[in-house]
């Protein structure tokens, strides 16, 4: 059953949640910046666990532009919130970072600078941390090499925090499958991924769900969607059955970024997802 592990990102919430705190890289200072994009406020982060429990989710991954404050009193009390609410905070997204980078003040820079965010996946509950492979372009052999030396690092810092280092099919560097895999299978070791619907290249998208869903950490479903805005259910479902034929066991984000009310554009995929489960359960019942 796949609407027994229901999750979302909270970037399928984007437009409730307050200023999106975006971080970038300048070329002149060669450091990190916080680009506000303001947004409304409907609800506080800290209170989506209590949200997103009451609307039949177990798990949530949450982005980093949407961390108001970092402070240790702050992710205290976010990290309770997951708790009161039986609630698993999957991943922290993590959405910059150029770890395959050829400047290397860059490189350096932003894994300094990832290493707080592991910091604070650690101090929030977080159980991983979503790192963005590299923004070089894909195939790249030396750039391939330069994420998975970084990955490597950030893993063996992490390990004491007991945060497992994830990245995904995300961003130029693993826009495709063969330098997506090349990445996740690493050196030495194997990394965790997360595979996100949404981001392969058309012709690609079934292998690499067939590729990533049993080495998954999550799996991003987003839907593809009609003129009319409806979303397209036969290809949708299409995919889940992926998911079941490769004996995939993680949980399943609900992505979410249209327009019109967000929370219930997460609702009508979850009735897509629960009606699956069903189709399947009569399916199974039929055979046996």
């Amino acid at each position: 059953m796949l609407s027994n592990r229901l999750s979302i990102s909270s970037w399928s919430l984007h437009r409730c949640m307050g200023p999106l705190r975006w971080t970038i890289w300048n070329e002149d200072t060669q450091a990190q910046e916080t680009a506000i994009q303001e947004q409304p406020m409907e609800f506080e982060l800290i209170e989506l666990p209590r949200l997103a429990a009451a609307r039949g989710l177990t798990h949530l991954e949450l982005c980093h532009f949407h961390f108001p404050a970092r402070d240790e009193a702050y992710l205290t009390q976010l990290r309770h919130s997951f708790e009161a609410a039986r609630v698993i905070f999957h991943t922290l997204l993590v959405d910059y970072g150029d770890i395959s980078s050829p400047n290397p003040i860059r490189r350096e820079s932003d894994i300094n600078y990832l290493k707080g965010w592991i910091e604070t996946a650690h101090k929030a509950g977080a159980s991983a941390i979503r790192i963005v492979a590299g923004e070089q372009p894909a195939e790249d052999e030396a750039s391939i090499a330069r994420s998975i030396e970084a990955l490597n690092r950030l893993r063996d810092y992490a390990a004491s925090k007991k945060v497992a280092i994830v990245t995904e099919n995300f961003r130029s560097l693993t826009s495709t499958v063969r330098s997506w895999s090349s990445v996740v299978t690493g050196e030495a070791h194997s990394f965790g991924t997360i595979v996100d619907f949404g981001n392969f290249a058309p012709h690609e998208k079934e292998e690499g769900i067939r590729y990533g869903a049993p080495l998954a950490h999550s799996i991003h479903a987003k839907p593809v969607y009609s003129s009319d805005d409806e979303v397209n259910e036969e290809e949708f479902c299409h995919l889940l059955t992926i998911l079941t034929e490769t004996k995939c066991t993680a949980p399943i984000s609900i992505i979410f970024d249209r327009e019109g009310n967000m929370w219930d554009g997460i609702e009508r995929i979850q009735k897509i997802i629960k009606r699956f489960d069903q189709a399947a359960v009569k399916v199974q019942t039929t055979i046996s």
